[in-house]
C-alpha cells in the first residue's frame, strides 16, 4: 500500500495518505510489529502522511462517544458501535453501504462529537507518542488526517 502510494506521487496532490491500522496476530509475534513500524517510517521518509490505528481503525468512531485509555479488543470496540448503532457490527459494518453512510450517521448523532474525538485521540496520541508505533494502545492518528480535511474544506 505505501509502496503504490510513493509510486502514484506525481506531485499532482498537495499531500497523499495512507491510512492503515495494525492487526495484532499473536502467530505472526514481533515481525508485524517490526513491519508496522517500518511501514510508517517509510511512509513518512517518502512524504507520504499516515493515519494509523492500534488496535482497529474503529477507535476512530468510538473516540466520538467516550474516551477509551486502555487496550481492548476489537470486539470491545464492536460491541460498542453495535449499541451506539444498533446492529450487528461485527457483521453490517464492514459492508461498502453501511460504511459509506458512517460519517453522515456520526454527523447527525446528537451523542457523537467530531471535536471530542479530535480531542480524545489527541490526548491518545500524546500519552504514547514516545513509544514504537506497534506499542501505542490504544492510539489513532485518524485526527490528524481529519483535522486536514476539516482545513482544506474551510
Amino acid at each position: 500500500m505505501v509502496q503504490d502510494a510513493i509510486n502514484s506521487d506525481d506531485g499532482t496532490y498537495d499531500q497523499i495518505w495512507v491510512v492503515f491500522d495494525l492487526d495484532h496476530q499473536a502467530a505472526k509475534g514481533a515481525a508485524q510489529h517490526e513491519v508496522f513500524d517500518n511501514t510508517i517510517a517509510k511512509a513518512q521518509a517518502a512524504g507520504i502522511r499516515v493515519a494509523y490505528s492500534v488496535d482497529a481503525f474503529e477507535l476512530w468512531f468510538c473516540l466520538h462517544y467516550s474516551f477509551v485509555n486502555s487496550r481492548q479488543e476489537r470486539s470491545y470496540y464492536y460491541e460498542q458501535l453495535s449499541r451506539h448503532w444498533a446492529i450487528n457490527y461485527e457483521r453490517e459494518g464492514k459492508k461498502a453501504k453501511f460504511c459509506l453512510g458512517i460519517r453522515e450517521l456520526l454527523e447527525k448523532d446528537p451523542v457523537a462529537s467530531e471535536q471530542e474525538a479530535i480531542k480524545r485521540a489527541k490526548r491518545l496520541f500524546e500519552m504514547h507518542k514516545s513509544e514504537p508505533p506497534h506499542r501505542q494502545n490504544p492510539v489513532t492518528t485518524v485526527f490528524q488526517l481529519v483535522e486536514e480535511l476539516l482545513q482544506a474544506k474551510s
